[in-house]
């Protein structure tokens, strides 16, 4: 791996931990889902033509739509609906180290449904990673960490966890970002009625800090984060590419303590690293099988969230 594609992942990496922060901002002074659902559709007119102008095309095959349809419903309306909702009420550092958990729970659920074969160090990565969560969360449980907020993000984080399991495979689709561009249609379609009914009457606190934070998360996760993906995968490959995960709980968690003043105690540094050991452990337990769907299935679900 060659100095330029590291800098290539601890770029991604930071873009897509910084999204928690922003979107923070934005359900602190806005409708959640109303602001998710202008977001998905900002995104999907900048996405679909910029796949048009790719070479990219409408013409997919059953597989292809039927990843557009499990990702627009699971990822964007189910993950990262209720992420929003519960980032009303939970720090942006504690969603980033829950929504973190995803590649350690795809790996689990991998051989307990699937039968896939775990190698030591990703049991010993999988044990790493659930006492690093559980350092965190249990200290923060007692500075006031609310309940049903945590419970709304592990909810979305076990959606896009099966439709991660549900759709491998689709990484190595001709036609991605047009996929991406739909399923982002979709997201913005399946939450409007949601929208309309939880959102009717609230009003935007209109700030520059707001339309900063929006127009932030619609360019950067969102468009930047899976362009710079692709480069990468396409630098060195999905299976290397996805080691850079483990970065993400300690970006994300240092990133809302600078930008949002978030708590940043010892516990959540040592609990964050903990984590981001465990993730790393898994990733690389998986490096001899590259090219294997399951790693094709996590660079397509990490190029489509674009980060939340």
């Amino acid at each position: 791996m060659d100095f330029r594609a590291i800098l290539m992942g601890v770029g991604f990496a930071v873009v897509w931990a910084s999204a928690f922060t922003s979107t923070r901002m934005i359900v602190m002074s806005a409708p959640p889902l109303t602001a998710l659902v202008i977001r998905f559709g900002l995104s999907a007119l900048v996405a679909i033509p910029m796949a048009r102008a790719m070479g990219q095309n409408w013409h997919l095959t059953r597989a292809e739509w039927r990843t557009v349809i499990l990702f627009g419903l699971c990822q964007n309306a189910l993950y990262l609906g209720f992420s929003w909702v519960a980032m009303q009420y939970v720090e942006a550092s504690v969603s980033s180290i829950i929504a973190s958990m995803m590649p350690l729970v795809v790996a689990f659920l991998g051989w307990l449904l699937y039968g896939e074969r775990l190698r030591p160090i990703a049991v010993a990565g999988l044990i790493a990673g659930v006492a690093g969560v559980t350092l965190i969360m249990g200290v923060r449980l007692q500075h006031g960490l609310d309940i049903p907020g945590v419970i709304l993000c592990l909810i979305g984080m076990v959606a896009l966890t099966f439709a991660t399991l549900a759709a491998r495979g689709a990484g190595g689709s001709r036609n991605m970002m047009m996929i991406i561009g739909l399923q982002m249609a979709v997201g913005a379609i399946l939450l409007v009625i949601p929208a309309l009914l939880m959102d009717w009457g609230r009003p935007v606190e209109w700030s520059a800090g707001l339309i900063w934070a929006f127009a932030y998360t619609v360019v950067a996760p969102g468009i930047g984060a899976t362009w710079l993906w692709f480069r990468l995968v396409n630098r060195i490959g999905a299976v290397r590419a996805a080691t850079f995960h483990f970065l993400s709980p300690i970006f994300g968690v240092g990133i809302a303590a600078v930008l949002l003043g978030e708590r940043f105690g010892v516990s959540d540094v040592i609990g964050a690293l903990i984590v981001a050991a465990g993730i790393l452990m898994v990733q690389l337990a998986k490096l001899p099988a590259a090219g294997s769907t399951a790693q094709a299935s996590s660079s397509a679900t990490r190029a489509i969230e674009g980060r939340d």
